[in-house]
């Protein structure tokens, strides 16, 4: 009897987990598209998600902890939008991953699905996606509708620009204008700065990502930030990361958060410091590794925007 742990080991897409529950759990006939949102990859909701946490927790009043209910509904519209996301990508991208290696086993290029049952399992999730948006308020419902732009436009930056990682930024960050018009019912500055930060986020993470595709981007004709950088990567990664903490410390002074925010951050700016100095553009199981690593930095900053809402000492 075949061990249950090497079951469709064949099928498992090269930046999955071995022991990701859709290959180990899911239904065969579901797996194909629980692949296609990227289920048994979830980093990418958690990279999503996190912004929009940060966002609601610096809109809530000092002293209080964040809206638990805008939490859960923003985690479910993370996941679906995501998924709806790199469904997308996937139909986007189908005549690409079959020539790239780590993207040769996802749903399409390997025959799992057709384009038509794609496009079928998109609009499913865009529908539970836009019935997660309709709990929030007007004006958060007209910012909500105005990502779908950047949601369309993402999947085709490669072949027009080598900073396709920052289209990906302008869609994954938005959370951060989305979560504060939730709460306030408006926008200022404080969430327009929370976005520039989160982008320069994107720009650094997703860039070390690109570093595993960059022969096969280079062979096939498409484009990104890995291939622009290439050895200076890591200055313009350091670049980045300064503008993502300068900006969320701007942030924190602009809503008056306490000397709790300032003293945890720190532990943000040494997880970030770590990603560089560990970085090795050329090991592509690293790149993998310290791109994962930023849910904990998501974490982090979470952490201490929480903690900065109250005052130690008063």
């Amino acid at each position: 009897m075949q061990d249950p742990n090497t079951k469709n080991q064949d099928r498992i897409i090269a930046d999955a987990s071995k022991q990701n529950w859709v290959d180990r759990y899911a239904p065969a006939y579901l797996q194909p598209y629980f692949k296609l949102s990227r289920i048994d990859r979830p980093i990418g909701t958690w990279l999503l998600l996190y912004p929009c946490w940060w966002s609601i927790a610096l809109a809530a009043p000092a002293g209080s902890v964040p809206d638990a209910v805008l939490f859960i509904l923003f985690a479910i519209g993370a996941f679906v939008m995501r998924g709806a996301g790199c469904t997308l990508n996937d139909i986007a991208d189908r005549n690409y991953d079959g020539k790239v290696e780590r993207t040769k086993k996802r749903p399409i290029p390997s025959g799992q699905v057709n384009v038509f049952q794609a496009f079928i399992w998109l609009g499913f999730q865009c529908l539970i996606g836009l019935l997660i948006l309709l709990q929030f308020n007007t004006f958060a419902i007209i910012v909500g509708v105005c990502s779908l732009v950047l949601v369309i436009i993402y999947p085709f930056a490669k072949r027009f620009t080598y900073w396709p990682q920052f289209f990906l930024g302008l869609a994954f960050n938005y959370g951060a204008l989305l979560g504060w018009a939730t709460v306030t019912g408006e926008l200022t500055i404080v969430p327009v700065i929370l976005y520039v930060g989160g982008i320069a986020w994107t720009l650094g993470y997703d860039t070390i990502y690109a570093h595993q595709d960059k022969e096969d981007d280079a062979l096939i004709g498409v484009k990104s930030t890995a291939l622009k950088f290439a050895e200076a990567t890591k200055h313009w990664l350091l670049g980045f990361y300064v503008i993502t903490l300068s900006t969320i410390v701007v942030c924190a002074y602009l809503t008056n958060l306490s000397i709790l925010f300032y003293i945890l951050i720190s532990g943000a700016a040494a997880h970030l410091l770590w990603q560089l100095r560990s970085l090795d553009i050329n090991d592509a199981d690293k790149c993998l590794m310290l791109f994962k690593s930023n849910k904990l930095f998501g974490a982090l900053v979470l952490f201490a925007i929480v903690a900065g809402k109250f005052n130690v000492l008063v």
